[in-house]
């Protein structure tokens, strides 16, 4: 989830619902695409969240659409 509308580079579709943070604030959809630069897409299926303030990423979710996760230090 994001909340800056300038990093997506497509929108597929206006999303309807809400999510729900671990407080039970609620926030709208408003749309859902990917995100990355017009050279290359980076993550697909982002969803904008109205008023979001900070991106949330989940390490899982990206796992499970394929993405290859690796941490160094």
């Amino acid at each position: 989830m994001i909340g800056d509308l300038s990093q997506f580079v497509v929108m597929k579709l206006k999303s309807k619902g809400y999510v729900t943070y671990g407080d039970n604030n609620r926030k709208r959809i408003i749309e859902r695409g990917d995100i990355g630069t017009e050279a290359s897409t980076i993550i697909k299926d982002v969803l904008y969240v109205e008023g979001l303030k900070h991106n949330l990423v989940s390490i899982s979710q990206l796992f499970y659409k394929g993405y290859k996760v690796k941490f160094e230090c």
